[in-house]
C-alpha cells in the first residue's frame, strides 16, 4: 500500500467515463413480450430515447434520434410516453411539446401546433379505449398557466383541429393520476391548489362519467390542506386504493366512492409513498388475487406483498437493493427501477414465483473495479436539536492510503427538492471522489422524505436554518469521530441543495468551500422568475408574501455575503426555467464586490439538471480542481480551473 496525500491518489475513474457510460433509465413497461424503457442519452445531446432489447439482448431504439420523449408539465415532467393496445408508441416531444404517434418510420402529430412555442404540454399519459388521457398544461401570453385532464384521439384528427382535444376536468391549479373505473362510469384523480405542494395537501376526487364526459357533482373522498393523497387505483367499479399520510405516514387505504371513512389496509410507521416531483410515480400495484405489491420506505425501500383482507405484510428479499421503484407488471413478472449500495441502479425484472432478478438495462454501461468503489455507511448523528440521518462514503483505493496522521477531506452532498431523499447507492460520482481520497457524506436533513411527515415538516418555515444546521451536524459529527479533517470540509448541492450550500457558506464557518449547481441565491427574484409549479413553494418553506418579506431578505444567501469568507464555485444552465441564471449571476456579482475567489461556469443549452456529455465532463472536472486548489491537494490529470481572484483584476 502506497501512502500519498488524500485527494492526490490516481484514479481510473474519469469525468469522461462518468458522462459517457452513464445513461439514467426510467419507466419500464411491458409491450407484448418485450420490455421498453426511457433512457437519457448524454452523447446524443441529452435527449430521452425510448428503447427495448433487440438481438443478443442489446438495447435498440424504439424512438429514433433526434426525437426526444420528454414532457415539460411542471417542468419536471413524468408520464411522457405510453403504448397503444396495438403496441405503438405515443409520446410528448420535448422540442415542441406536442403528442405524437409512432406507427411507421416517422412519428405523426396527434395534438395541434401550440399558439406559442411549447405553450401546450401533455404528461401523465395513458391510452384507454383508443384515446390518450393526459394532464394538459396551457401557458398564455401573459404568463398565466392552467391545467386540465384531457382526451386526445389517436386518429390524428386533433393535429389540425384543437376542438378535437376534449377537456374532461379542470378548475384546479394542479391535477394528477387520471384513473378511469373499469366500467368507465367514474373518473378518479388527484387535485391540489397553490400554495400547497403535493406532499403538503392534495385531494382524491371522483366524478361520474357519461360518454367520456363528467356528469353530476365532483366529490372529494380523501385529503385536504394537511393531508397528502397519492396514486388512486380502482378496485372494481366502486372502490379505490390510495395512499394518504393522514396518520403521519404515507399508508395505504381503501375507500368506497359512497363511503365516508377510508379503511387503513396496513397501519405502519413507514411511508408507502413519496414526493410527487414527477407525474405518474407508483408505490403499489394490485395483483389478480387482490393482494398488493407495495414499496415502503424508512430510510431505505422494501418491496412487500400486502394482503388487504388481513393487513399482513410479507417482505420480498431483494439482496441489498436500497431503492425500489415500481414500473410495470405482467402476470408474475415485475419491472422494478432499483439500485443498492453495491449494485448499480437500473431496470430489473423480478420473477415473483422464483424470486429471480434479471437485469434489463443498467443506468451505467461500465463500472470501475469493485476495489475502487466506496462502501456506504448509514450513520445517525445527534445535533443540538434533533437527529440527522446520513450515508457516509469514506475514501477507498486498492493501492493507496493517506499519509500518517492525515485525515481525509470530505464533501457533504445536499440533495435537491428540498423535499426529497437519498439512500445508500453505488454512485459513480461518489467513486470519482472517494477513489482519489476524498470522502463523501450524503445527508437526509430535516425536510427529507422517507421518515414520516414530522421529519418532512421540520423544514416548514425553516428553510436555510434546519437544512444548514443538519448538514453542519453531519460533517462535524464525522470530524468529531476522527473520520474527517475539520479544516477540509466542502459542501455541494444542486437546485434547493444549492441554496443550502450558499446558506451554509454565508451563515457558518464550518466549510472551507462550496459548489452550487443551479442553486437558489435569493428569494424576491426567484418567486417572480421561477415556474408555476414551485412559485408558491416558498410559502411553506419560509412563509407567504407579503407577511414574510423580512424573512425572505434575512434568509437569502445573497444578502449574507458579508458572512462569507471562502471560495465558491457556481455552475449554471443558461436555459433553466426553474432556477434562472440570474440567481447565479447575482451571487457572482456579490462575490466580485466582496473580493471572494470564485468561478462561474455557465452552460448554453442546459436546463435544470445537466444532460449533455460535454457539460457533465466540464462541470465534474471543474469541481474536483476547485476542491484541490482550496483544500490543498493536486488531483492528477485534471484540467486546472481558473478562479477569479481580486488580485487578478
Amino acid at each position: 500500500m502506497t501512502s500519498a496525500p488524500y485527494g492526490s491518489w490516481p484514479s481510473p475513474i474519469a469525468a469522461a467515463d462518468l458522462a459517457s457510460s452513464g445513461h439514467p433509465v426510467e419507466g419500464g413497461r411491458y409491450v407484448g413480450e418485450d420490455v421498453w424503457w426511457s433512457e437519457l442519452r448524454p452523447n446524443e445531446g441529452g435527449r430521452v430515447a425510448v428503447r427495448r432489447l433487440g438481438l443478443d439482448d442489446e438495447p435498440e431504439d424504439v424512438l429514433p434520434a433526434p426525437w426526444n420523449a420528454r414532457t415539460r408539465v411542471h417542468e419536471y415532467g413524468g408520464g411522457a410516453w405510453a403504448v397503444t393496445d396495438s403496441g405503438h408508441l405515443v409520446f410528448a416531444e420535448f422540442g415542441d411539446q406536442r403528442l405524437y404517434l409512432l406507427e411507421g418510420a416517422t412519428p405523426i402529430p396527434l395534438t395541434p401546433v401550440p399558439p406559442q412555442p411549447c405553450s401546450l404540454r401533455y404528461g401523465d399519459l395513458s391510452v384507454v379505449d383508443g384515446a390518450v388521457w393526459a394532464v394538459r398544461e396551457m401557458h398564455d401570453t401573459e404568463g398565466g398557466v392552467t391545467r386540465d385532464i384531457c382526451v386526445v384521439p389517436l386518429d390524428g384528427s386533433a393535429a389540425d383541429d384543437s376542438d378535437r382535444v376534449r377537456s374532461v376536468v379542470a378548475g384546479s391549479d394542479f391535477l394528477a393520476y387520471p384513473r378511469l373505473s373499469p366500467d368507465r362510469r367514474h373518473l378518479a384523480w388527484i387535485a391540489w391548489n397553490h400554495p400547497q405542494m403535493p406532499w403538503d395537501g392534495t385531494e382524491l376526487r371522483v366524478a361520474g362519467l357519461a360518454n367520456g364526459r363528467v356528469i353530476g357533482e365532483v366529490r372529494t373522498l380523501l385529503g385536504g390542506p394537511e393531508e397528502s393523497v397519492l396514486q388512486p387505483e380502482w378496485v372494481g367499479a366502486d372502490e379505490l386504493n390510495a395512499v394518504s399520510d393522514r396518520s403521519g405516514w404515507w399508508n395505504l387505504y381503501r375507500i368506497g366512492i359512497d363511503e365516508a371513512e377510508p379503511v387503513a389496509l396496513c397501519p405502519t410507521e413507514a411511508d408507502f409513498g413519496g414526493p410527487l416531483w414527477m407525474l405518474g410515480a407508483r408505490w403499489h400495484t394490485r395483483r389478480e388475487d387482490g393482494t398488493l405489491l407495495t414499496v415502503r420506505t424508512f430510510g431505505t425501500d422494501t418491496l412487500a406483498v400486502l394482503d388487504p383482507d388481513t393487513g399482513s405484510l410479507v417482505d420480498i428479499p431483494l439482496d441489498g437493493l436500497t431503492t425500489v421503484g415500481l414500473s410495470d407488471r405482467q402476470g408474475n413478472r415485475l419491472l422494478l427501477l432499483t439500485g443498492g449500495a453495491k449494485t448499480p441502479s437500473g431496470l430489473r425484472e423480478l420473477d415473483l414465483d422464483t424470486g429471480a432478478l434479471r437485469t434489463v438495462r443498467l443506468s451505467v454501461t461500465d463500472l470501475p473495479e469493485a476495489a475502487y468503489l466506496p462502501e456506504a455507511q448509514q450513520l445517525t448523528f445527534q445535533g443540538p436539536e434533533r437527529e440527522v440521518h446520513v450515508i457516509a462514503y469514506p475514501p477507498r483505493h486498492p493501492r493507496y492510503s493517506g499519509m500518517d496522521g492525515e485525515l481525509p477531506p470530505y464533501v457533504a452532498f445536499v440533495h435537491g427538492g428540498p423535499t426529497s431523499r437519498v439512500a445508500p447507492a453505488l454512485n459513480p460520482v461518489f467513486a470519482f471522489f472517494t477513489s482519489r481520497g476524498i470522502g463523501v457524506v450524503d445527508v437526509n436533513y430535516g425536510g427529507s422524505t422517507g421518515y414520516g411527515r414530522e421529519y418532512r415538516n421540520r423544514l416548514r418555515g425553516q428553510w436555510g436554518v434546519v437544512d444548514v444546521e443538519d448538514v453542519v451536524t453531519a460533517v462535524t459529527g464525522l470530524a468529531d469521530a476522527g473520520l474527517a479533517d475539520p479544516r477540509r470540509l466542502a459542501i455541494e448541492g444542486g437546485s434547493a441543495g444549492g441554496w443550502t450550500v450558499l446558506a451554509a457558506l454565508t451563515t457558518s464557518d464550518v466549510f472551507a468551500c462550496g459548489a452550487s449547481y443551479y442553486g437558489v441565491a435569493e428569494l424576491d427574484g426567484f418567486v417572480k422568475e421561477t415556474h408555476d409549479f414551485e412559485s408558491r413553494y416558498i410559502d411553506g418553506l419560509i412563509g407567504p408574501l407579503p407577511e414574510s418579506a423580512d424573512l425572505y431578505a434575512e434568509r437569502a444567501p445573497l444578502n449574507n455575503v458579508d458572512g462569507l469568507n471562502c471560495p465558491v464555485l457556481l455552475l449554471q444552465g443558461l436555459d433553466d426555467p426553474i432556477v434562472p441564471a440570474s440567481q447565479a449571476e447575482r451571487f457572482r456579482d456579490a462575490l466580485v464586490a466582496k473580493g471572494i475567489p470564485h468561478a462561474y461556469l455557465a452552460y448554453e443549452g442546459e436546463s435544470h439538471g445537466f444532460r449533455r456529455l460535454a457539460t457533465l465532463i466540464s462541470s465534474r472536472n471543474a469541481e474536483l480542481s476547485f476542491y484541490g486548489q482550496v483544500l490543498g491537494f493536486e488531483p492528477p490529470d485534471i484540467p486546472r480551473l481558473d478562479l477569479w481572484r481580486p488580485d487578478a483584476e
